[in-house]
């Protein structure tokens, strides 16, 4: 069945045709965000939704949404998505990131201009007939300072587009290195550096508990006198009060905020202030860029329902394309490896520990390990994925830890799985052949060659003659078929294991009856997801 994915907000019909023509369901109801009673009514039937701004994806939408997998939003903010809540679900946010970056960069550019040449202010004059040109006395901004907080994506098209205007760059971002800032041909320094030599301040920056009022009223206080400051990244990066302020003072020459600390901003300290430029969130309302943040976001979500790709996702480590082609089956193989420990271990886990060797360290390790942690997560909830489980694990205090390291022995690469418990170590290893196929290469430290099934035995014994026929001949006794088995030992006569790949679950009696045999320590049905 085709995956069946909700546009509930104003998307383009060639972003809609997107979903269509990749042969997904799609069902266009553009208003449909806009009412939360209709929207919980009908969520439960997609495994993708689209969206914009208008609609609000709360806890209460997300519970009624039982087969949702992925939710895309159209732009880069996702404040209009419970995060938590989704990846306590399972359901993976994305935004799109890169559709409007040139711009949101362009618009604080030309908000740049607009407050340095008072362009707002002098255009009203004009229309109201008024011809006040020694009044709206401007400054170039050529020569002039300008401070990005912030050189990300949208940061560093500023940077660009300033230094073509021949103005002096200088950036503060904890992520960007010396030779980073060297290529871009800008200068790297702290904040309060930036602050008290900037003519002009500009900020590109998420809203976080870190960035939270970077412009409070004590780093204003900072500021070169006669800054003017730039807003076009999100509201509540500035004390609006305290700025006001200092507009007021004079210490301030200029402010230009496309966001606010709160919107739609009916009412700000900044508006109807002189000199003050202010405009309604447009920092991404250009044609373009509406129209490609839309055919991203069908591309990103068809891509995943379809094969498995995840890209720009804000709770789980992106998968490309291609990564998702070579990739498929180790992520699967440590789905299974992470099933079989999570089924063995019934006392609470305090720690995982992950090695990758050899060409499995070479892979995208951040997503494997969310396979590992979901595949053992599940024996404690069965509705736990990819995006969940590290979240599951956090809240039950699950140190996870993970080593790579080359190539060491007979296989190319494998994946070794431990489980840390008050009582023990439990560990199973396990590597993919070139038919694709997952298998278990080792458990307990024995090493074996076994095909992983949808219904499986696990038994420990001490090695005696006597244990194959008595798996046999119990099986077959109670009608269930071996379709392949393995078997290792650590040494003629010590601690041996057996795994047995049956047609299907083995039932109670089964298992009752080799317990009566006394030949095994342990007896342990296992189910895998081979689909």
């Amino acid at each position: 069945m085709a995956p069946k994915v909700l546009v509930s907000d104003k998307l383009s019909e060639t972003a809609v045709q997107i979903f269509r023509d990749r042969g997904i369901d799609v069902d266009f109801m553009p208003d449909l965000g806009k009412d939360k009673d209709k929207l919980a009514e009908v969520i439960g039937q997609y495994d993708g939704l689209a969206i914009r701004s208008a609609t609000k994806v709360t806890p209460t939408i997300l519970e009624k949404a039982d087969k949702l997998k992925v939710i895309g939003r159209a732009g880069i903010g996702t404040d209009n998505i419970d995060k938590e809540a989704a990846s306590k679900k399972g359901v993976i946010v994305m935004n799109t990131p890169f559709g409007n970056m040139i711009t949101t960069a362009e618009h604080a550019i030309a908000m740049m201009f607009a407050v340095a040449r008072q362009i707002p202010e002098a255009s009203t004059s004009t229309h109201a007939g008024k011809w006040e040109k020694s009044k709206f006395m401007g400054i170039e901004l050529t020569n002039k300072t300008l401070g990005v907080i912030g050189a990300g994506n949208i940061g560093g098209i500023v940077c660009e587009r300033a230094l073509g205007l021949r103005m002096k760059v200088i950036a503060y971002d904890p992520f960007l290195n010396a030779e980073k800032a060297a290529k871009m041909g800008v200068e790297k320094v702290e904040l309060d550096e930036l602050l008290s030599r900037a003519d002009f301040i500009t900020l590109h920056v998420p809203l976080t508990d870190q960035t939270r009022n970077i412009l409070s009223r004590e780093n204003l206080a900072k500021t070169k006198p006669g800054v003017r400051i730039v807003n076009c990244a999100r509201g509540g990066l500035v004390d609006e009060e305290a700025l006001a302020e200092m507009l007021q003072s004079g210490h301030v020459a200029g402010a230009a905020f496309d966001v606010f600390s709160e919107e739609p901003a009916k009412d700000n300290p900044l508006f109807n202030l002189p000199n003050v430029v202010c405009t309604p969130h447009l920092g991404a309302a250009t044609t373009e860029a509406q129209e490609n943040v839309a055919l991203q976001v069908a591309e990103q979500i068809s891509n995943y329902l379809l094969t498995g790709a995840v890209e720009n996702a804000l709770n789980m480590p992106s998968v490309t394309a291609e990564e998702a082609k070579v990739m498929g089956p180790w992520i699967k193989l440590a789905g299974h490896l992470g099933s079989f420990i999570g089924q063995m271990t019934d006392e609470p886990i305090k720690a995982i520990n992950i090695l990758y060797d050899g060409v499995a360290a070479k892979m995208n390790l951040a997503a494997l390990n969310c396979s590992v942690v979901a595949g053992i997560m599940k024996k404690f909830n069965p509705e736990v994925n990819m995006v969940s489980a590290p979240v599951v694990a956090k809240e039950r205090g699950i140190q996870i830890s993970t080593t790579n390291q080359d190539k060491s022995g007979t296989f190319d690469g494998y994946i070794k799985v431990t489980v840390v418990t008050e009582k023990r170590e439990r560990s199973i290893a396990g590597t993919v052949f070139s038919d694709g196929k997952p298998r278990f290469i080792q458990i307990k430290g024995i090493n074996i060659d076994a095909e992983v099934g949808a219904h499986m035995l696990y038994t420990t014994n001490e090695d005696v003659p006597g244990i194959i026929g008595a798996l046999g001949q119990t099986m077959g006794d109670n009608g269930v078929n071996i379709a392949n088995f393995t078997l290792g030992r650590t040494e003629a006569g010590g601690e041996a294991i057996a795994l047995l790949y049956v047609d299907e679950p083995v039932p109670a009696e089964a298992r009752a009856k080799l317990a009566e045999t006394g030949l095994f320590k342990q007896i342990k049905p296992l189910e895998f997801d081979v689909a």
